[in-house]
């Protein structure tokens, strides 16, 4: 017998970064559901939100493309966003192909209420905007990486 410590699995389920993300991810978006429900959004709703509170109007095509979704993903959330009032889409008026989304009065008026949203996730995460600038920018590098061919 060896009195050296035993080597860490490394196929353990705790040791593996994708484990992590994936309980991070559904974590952390359990924490902005209570959040949201009282503004009608769900989640990828608030992801749209933000990307046309950004740019205001964006084609169908440009949105998916920022949001990285697939159109045919992106469709039915507009759908709804549209039935709540906070959007409407209409066909380019240089292009009939594309589909305008653009925001409506009450889409561009929740924008008030929606800033108050970052700093109440950081509270409910117990962490200062340093520690979530410092995850956010390493998120971005891992998704780079990623998605480097």
């Amino acid at each position: 017998m060896s009195n050296e410590p035993a080597e860490p699995n490394i196929l353990s389920l705790e040791n593996q970064v994708c484990f992590a993300l994936a309980i991070a991810a559904r974590t952390v978006i359990g924490v902005y559901r209570p959040i949201l429900e009282p503004m009608g959004l769900t989640h990828p709703q608030y992801l749209v939100m933000l990307a046309l509170w950004q740019s205001d109007p964006r084609s169908v095509k440009d949105l998916a493309k920022t949001l990285r979704l697939e159109p045919a993903t992106l469709s039915p959330l507009l759908k709804r966003l549209e039935a709540a009032g906070y959007v409407s889409r209409e066909r380019s008026v240089t292009d009939e192909r594309m589909l305008d989304v653009t925001l409506t009065e009450a889409g561009r008026g929740l924008r008030t209420e929606a800033l108050t949203i970052p700093p109440r996730i950081a509270g409910a995460l117990n962490m200062s905007v340093p520690e979530l600038e410092q995850l956010r920018s390493m998120l971005h590098g891992v998704i780079a990486s990623a998605s480097a061919e």
